[in-house]
């Protein structure tokens, strides 16, 4: 039976200051077409249902989860109890799915994507699917790069002269995300995709893949499984809190031998920052995109979101402006990934009350 694993535990520090602890980027309506979690189950209707879906999020955004998804039943949202990175989050769903149904293959999901041409995502996934179940291996979804990005970790694989079918391919390696003159030879040598950050894989595959490369992790679940679905929640905290912090990529990907990835076509970002939302949305005439009470003189190709108040821009270009009534971001919009550090500065100087 085919399940899915969203991951939905993070905070987003990227898309500060509209992104806090208590409503994190999953829950943002940043597109006005639904949040992104609500838009992630929706897309995988007539490919796996609601009821089929898993949620696995920190468990001070259950109760939140449950009011954006009512077509996921309560039992399927997982709460954490301790954030520990991918690699305990995925053993806690493949326990819980291995435990429900011992033939799962499961399909583990972020929660913040966006995803164009969703029939070619389902086929794409159906593929990696029968993979995963035929073959006893790790998939992945790899995307076809459409430029040298530097964000992004690359996978290579075997078969890039050979992509007119659609199908899953040997993995040969991963690499990390890399500097500029690198990422243009990954391009130049067209072996090479972005890594998604999604994967495809039988729940008892990935538990033993998880006892042979993450031993430690696997012997803090050990309780998890014995408690056979009735789990206390001391139990669960320290099953959480005796993981190691680490990422199924690292912890897994990187080490097992069976691996495929199955290149994507659909359009795909992973909306990691303010550019990425200024590149996905409609812009006016002088290249901005607009949301709220702004007025612009003389500003071109810049992203302003306010909430309450009027903002102006005058002779401003290429910025980034998110006026949230108690704090306002200004940056370049080139820059948007070091809205990060603004979060850890915060964090470092006890500015809670912003974070």
């Amino acid at each position: 039976m085919k399940y899915a694993v969203i991951m939905a535990g993070g905070i987003g520090t990227r898309f500060w200051p509209a992104s806090r602890k208590e409503h994190p980027k999953q829950f943002l309506d940043v597109f006005g077409d639904g949040t992104l979690i609500q838009n992630t189950v929706a897309r995988l209707q007539g490919l796996v249902p609601p009821e089929r879906c898993l949620i696995v999020t920190h468990e001070r955004y259950v109760e939140k989860t449950q009011k954006q998804l009512p077509a996921v039943p309560d039992e399927n949202i997982l709460a954490e109890p301790i954030s520990r990175n991918t690699a305990p989050c995925i053993a806690y769903a493949a326990t819980t799915l291995a435990q429900r149904d011992p033939d799962a293959t499961m399909a583990v999901l972020p929660a913040d994507h966006v995803i164009g041409n969703v029939e070619q995502f389902h086929k794409t996934l159906d593929v990696a699917f029968e993979t995963a179940h035929a073959h006893e291996a790790l998939v992945t979804i790899g995307i076809e790069p459409t430029y040298p990005a530097t964000g992004y970790g690359y996978i290579q694989y075997n078969g890039a002269d050979d992509e007119d079918e659609l199908k899953a391919y040997p993995v040969r390696t991963f690499a990390e995300k890399p500097d500029p003159s690198t990422a243009e030879r990954f391009i130049d040598a067209g072996d090479f995709l972005w890594n998604s950050g999604m994967f495809i894989w039988r729940a008892d595959t990935i538990l033993d893949q998880i006892e042979t490369h993450l031993p430690e992790a696997h012997a803090a679940f050990a309780p998890v499984r014995a408690a056979d679905g009735d789990v206390a929640p001391e139990t669960l905290t320290e099953a959480f809190r005796d993981s190691p912090h680490i990422s199924i990529d690292y912890g897994v990907m990187e080490q097992a031998d069976t691996v495929y990835v199955v290149p994507g076509t659909f359009d795909w970002n992973d909306v990691g920052d303010w550019r990425a939302v200024y590149d996905l949305s409609e812009k006016d005439e002088h290249g901005n995109v607009i949301e709220g009470d702004v007025i612009m003189q003389d500003s071109s190709r810049c992203y302003v979101q306010t909430e309450d108040r009027l903002v102006v821009l005058v002779g401003i270009h290429d910025q980034v402006v998110v006026d949230t009534g108690d704090a306002v971001l200004v940056c370049d919009r080139e820059n948007a990934q070091q809205v990060k550090q603004v979060v850890e500065y915060l964090h470092a100087h006890q500015f809670e009350e912003y974070v």
